[in-house]
């Protein structure tokens, strides 16, 4: 079992904590900066800030929840400040150009790209949700959103993402 974190007891071992969490905090930041020196050093400040607030951690899934809604937070933050975000709607967004899909990897290449173009918000909820595998509920309670503007976020996101797969011949309608 994980350490616990406590007031009156400091965990013993950070570097588990980071070994443990490393990957998982790195892939959060990537997929919403596609910046892999990025992703690097919001990861950084995460586990630096991981550290200083170490004793007001009670569970090994409080670690966790504080790690993803730290992280998240980081990276859309970071996403603001360096002004990615795109200037005009979703919809009007060129579709980048790629050959004819012959295997999955190209797929999943292709996602990658259409997900990079979503909103940090939007695009946080989906990697939240089919990478990390979470509830909507539990998207909403790390990004202190309401839970209806989680499953908007889902579902408008599917939908435009569906339909630009769909233009190119890769989604069934």
């Amino acid at each position: 079992m994980m350490p616990v974190a406590r007031a009156e007891q400091p965990v013993a071992d950070f570097d588990a904590l980071v070994r443990e969490h490393q990957a998982m905090v790195f892939s959060l930041a990537y997929h919403v900066l596609h910046d892999r020196a990025l992703a690097e050093e919001v990861g950084q400040e995460v586990f630096l800030n991981l550290h200083r607030n170490l004793a007001t951690l009670q569970s090994a899934a409080h670690v966790l929840f504080w790690l993803r809604q730290a992280t998240i937070r980081r990276a859309i933050d970071e996403t603001r400040r360096r002004r990615r975000q795109p200037q005009v709607e979703l919809e009007k967004v060129a579709e980048p150009a790629i050959g004819p899909a012959e295997r999955d990897p190209m797929l999943s290449e292709t996602l990658r790209r259409l997900i990079a173009v979503l909103p940090e918000d939007a695009r946080a909820v989906m990697v939240m949700r089919y990478q990390e595998d979470l509830d909507p509920s539990e998207i909403a309670e790390l990004l202190e959103m309401p839970l209806a503007t989680v499953k908007s976020h889902l579902h408008r996101s599917l939908a435009v993402l569906r339909e630009k797969l769909v233009r190119r011949g890769l989604g069934d309608r």
